[in-house]
């Protein structure tokens, strides 16, 4: 036994353990031996706002999970029947299958209910968290070079989260979805030209058609889960391959990572993490009713349900649609509605700005370099002031979208709130970036004093002379650094007009054009100068510091 032990075998006469056989066959064909020596002593940073990503992730899986169960009970069937079943209030009630066997799922179903309920509250979180996740990613520059693809697959998960989400909740057919549908239908008969015959398309003729489930369920399942599923695999391999961003700290640069090995610290809190975000989600779905189907009943064409609210990250859209005019235009013998077509289209026109953003802003500064460690927001105030500006129309047409509601709640006039938000779609976004801006610039003034004179400490000492002043504390090193640590690259500047022989240099529109956004962005109007060694050397040296 003792030799055995020696020798690292837990078979007997020496042989290997069966584990051991297993290992060794797969390095054999697969070379897990190298592969795990390289990656699984990998050294991420650590930092709680990387967490928001393992929510997205993890509420992810959970919808996977809890959309597998659902299949095995839901029928995508547009025929007729007529109701009788464990929820009497509908007995008797002609309906389609498909809210029939919803119906069933959380009447008679053993955990039917839960299961639909954590699979709707987590796809809610799996939104919430990627916005907020991106959110992060932009307001401390993480998409800047190497990570601009992962930036525009993070962007493409939101979107077809987006649309996962819309054909999900219409599955059901209750009067709620059917409403939604009605409004996407509006806005597809919107499209000039080809609107009605992608209506009939979809719809397999007149809305509501009897073909809408039937070509929503496959999608919702199959199509868009898989090119997600795709997506995030290549999305956690680039993160893995680039590692994580690290927030500016001593030690920590553009080539060395502090933190912690893949394997076991990270993996052990990766998976613990899972089973908390789990648990969460389940006591939500246990204690928190939401989409309770059989309080809205069916779908019928000439009816709609009272306060019809669509899920929180599609009101942005309803509320282009909701304070736009109600203009038409008849030319022709055909009828135009911009009045539905402009707001339908602006929505993936703004989603659109965010996903190309990386790539303006490094048109804009020309730098090529790689950046591994993350900008205080407070040290880019323009693209700080663009993110709040963007996040603050988003609010302002998500009230927009639910204007009835908050009438009704808040006893206030819909008209006055229509029109409240077709003045803050203009003046809101304008008033936050200016805000938001000179906030930024304020907290980098407050930064250099810090630097100059250290910190505060609420000590009053009288001078010889009779002066009172207060006794300021020196930072250490560590506070310096991480408050000096940014870079302030000149901004781009299309430079002499004339050359040294004296020929007039020319120069293209798109030169004048970056040169005047990158005055505007990184300019001595976009920043207060950090402090040099010189100045600081100067007022700290000798007594009276």
């Amino acid at each position: 036994m003792e030799d055995d032990a020696r020798s690292g075998h837990g078979g007997r006469g020496g042989e290997p353990a069966k584990g051991e056989r297993v290992a060794d066959w797969a390095d054999g064909r697969l070379g897990v031996y190298g592969l795990a020596r390289t990656n699984l002593r990998k050294v991420f940073p650590d930092h709680w706002s990387f967490m928001l990503g393992e929510v997205c992730l993890y509420s992810f899986l959970v919808l996977i999970l809890t959309g597998i169960y659902l299949t095995l009970f839901f029928e995508p069937s547009s025929a007729e029947v007529v109701y009788d079943g464990s929820y009497v209030p509908l007995n008797g009630i002609p309906m389609t299958r498909a809210y029939e066997s919803t119906l069933d799922i959380s009447f008679d179903v053993r955990g039917g209910l839960l299961i639909r309920q954590i699979h709707h509250w987590s796809a809610l979180v799996f939104v919430t968290g990627m916005l907020v996740h991106m959110m992060r990613v932009f307001f401390t520059g993480a998409f800047r070079k190497p990570r601009e693809v992962n930036w525009l697959f993070g962007w493409t998960l939101l979107m077809l989260g987006i649309l996962t989400g819309l054909t999900g909740y219409s599955l059901p057919d209750d009067l709620l979805s059917g409403t939604g549908i009605r409004f996407a239908d509006g806005a597809i008969l919107s499209i000039p030209v080809v609107g009605t015959y992608l209506s009939f398309f979809l719809f397999g003729g007149e809305f509501p058609g009897h073909d809408i489930i039937s070509r929503l369920y496959p999608i919702h399942v199959l199509l868009l889960p898989g090119i997600m599923l795709g997506l995030v695999v290549a999305h956690l391999i680039l993160v893995f391959f680039h590692k994580h961003t690290q927030y500016p700290g001593p030690g920590r640069d553009q080539k060395s990572v502090i933190g912690m090995p893949f394997m076991p610290v990270y993996m052990a809190k990766a998976g613990g993490f899972f089973f908390l975000v789990f648990g969460v989600l389940t006591v939500m779905a246990g204690v928190a009713t939401i989409n309770p189907v059989w309080a809205f009943g069916p779908y019928r064409p000439d009816l709609v349900t009272t306060g019809a609210q669509p899920d929180w990250y599609l009101g942005f859209s309803e509320g282009l649609i909701r304070v736009m005019p109600g203009w038409e235009i008849s030319a022709w013998g055909h009828t135009l509605i911009p009045g539905v077509l402009i707001p339908f289209s602006l929505f993936p026109l703004i989603l659109l700005a965010l996903g190309l953003y990386p790539f303006v802003e490094g048109w804009i500064s020309g730098d090529k370099r790689e950046h591994h460690i993350l900008d205080r927001p407070r040290n880019v105030p323009v693209r700080t002031g663009l993110g709040v500006a963007w996040l603050t129309l988003y609010v302002v047409l998500l009230i927009g979208g639910g204007n009835d509601i908050v009438a009704t709640h808040l006893h206030l006039s819909i008209n006055a709130i229509t029109w409240f938000v077709r003045i803050a779609v203009f003046v809101g976004p304008v008033a936050a970036f200016m805000v938001t801006k000179r906030i930024c610039l304020g907290l980098q003034r407050r930064d250099r004093e810090k630097v100059l004179h250290g910190r505060e400490t609420g000590t009053i000492k009288r001078l010889p002379h009779g002066e009172y002043v207060e006794v300021h504390e020196p930072l250490g090193r560590e506070q310096l650094f991480t408050l000096t640590q940014h870079e302030e690259q000149p901004p781009y500047e299309i430079g002499a007009r004339v050359d040294h022989n004296g020929v007039r240099r020319p120069v293209t529109v798109s030169q004048r054009v970056r040169a005047r956004l990158a005055r505007a962005m990184f300019g001595p109007e976009s920043r207060i100068p950090k402090p040099t060694p010189e100045e600081y050397r100067e007022l700290t040296r000798g007594p009276g510091h």
